[in-house]
């Protein structure tokens, strides 16, 4: 069980719930905020000491129940729930066949690239583990400027929060950090024992004062659908929806697809981006070399 982001979660849930807003009544001043673990365990219809063990660490065998009324109390998100489950009942790796495995889930298949080439109009993008970038279409390179990264280096994430360029970039640069490190928990808890992920949270730690802070909230989101704002080099400012897909038989991939009403502004702008593209040579799609030697996901890549 990992213990630390296991109690270190289930306590910054506590901390955002007053007693009041579940009927208890407050007696004077607390020394934290939120509540305390006996109402919790008392809430969950646990004992005090069963709830203690659970949040350090050393529960065992924590039947589905008391996870839905533990649930259930701190009002968890559906999302938030099964991160509770992941933290819970972690999914260790499973000795040596794990660097084969790790080495697969960055293989884009050939029907997925082909796929994305036909959309020529919708920028689209894969995701893989810890949000490496691993294939786009040519109006995705567009948008983004993925050909034009260092090969191995390209991750949305180190590229929100190490890349400078990136505040300009997304307009609402806040957001996009915030979602970012959500997803980013969601992915560490679904695979506790990635020493690659490991590596790219301590960097990301270590060189950025608001990832730092964000991560110490314990947020967790799918990264689903919404809306991104850029300031584009070549269009200026573009606002574009964007669709997240889960790839069958490739659980660890993503396709990333912006959208753009017909008729709108930004399709008009989309449409100016891939005329630029195709007199730049059509920029292109990822080489599959470039994601076979990409062993180190900290890279510079947008998403």
């Amino acid at each position: 069980m990992n213990d630390d982001a296991l109690g270190d979660f289930l306590r910054s849930r506590r901390a955002r719930i007053r007693p009041e807003e579940v009927g208890l009544v407050s007696h004077g001043r607390r020394r934290v905020p939120g509540l305390r673990r006996e109402e919790v365990a008392q809430l969950a219809g646990v004992s005090v000491d069963y709830y203690v063990r659970l949040e350090q660490g050393r529960g065992t065998n924590v039947s589905d129940a008391v996870l839905d009324a533990v649930a259930r109390v701190l009002r968890l998100t559906d999302t938030e729930a099964a991160h509770l489950r992941d933290l819970v009942r972690p999914k260790r790796g499973r000795g040596r066949g794990a660097g084969a495995r790790e080495g697969a889930g960055r293989t884009v298949r050939a029907g997925v690239r082909t796929l994305m080439e036909t959309m020529t109009g919708t920028p689209a993008f894969v995701l893989g583990r810890r949000m490496d970038v691993l294939a786009w279409n040519a109006l995705a390179d567009a948008v983004s400027g993925f050909s034009a990264m260092p090969e191995g280096e390209r991750n949305a994430a180190r590229h929100t929060f190490l890349d400078p360029a990136a505040r300009e970039f997304y307009t609402d640069w806040p957001a996009v950090a915030a979602e970012t490190v959500a997803y980013l928990r969601l992915d560490a808890g679904r695979h506790p024992d990635d020493p690659l992920m490991a590596s790219l949270i301590g960097e990301l730690a270590m060189k950025n004062e608001t990832f730092r802070r964000l991560w110490a909230d314990h947020p967790v989101k799918e990264k689903t659908h919404g809306v991104k704002r850029m300031r584009h080099p070549v269009v200026g400012d573009l606002e574009l929806g964007y669709e997240t897909l889960a790839l069958p038989g490739a659980p660890d991939q993503l396709l990333v697809a912006y959208t753009a009403a017909p008729g709108t502004a930004a399709a008009e702008k989309l449409a100016v981006l891939s005329s630029w593209a195709a007199s730049q040579g059509g920029l292109g799609t990822a080489a599959e070399g470039d994601h076979a030697k990409a062993d180190n996901p900290s890279s510079s890549g947008r998403g």
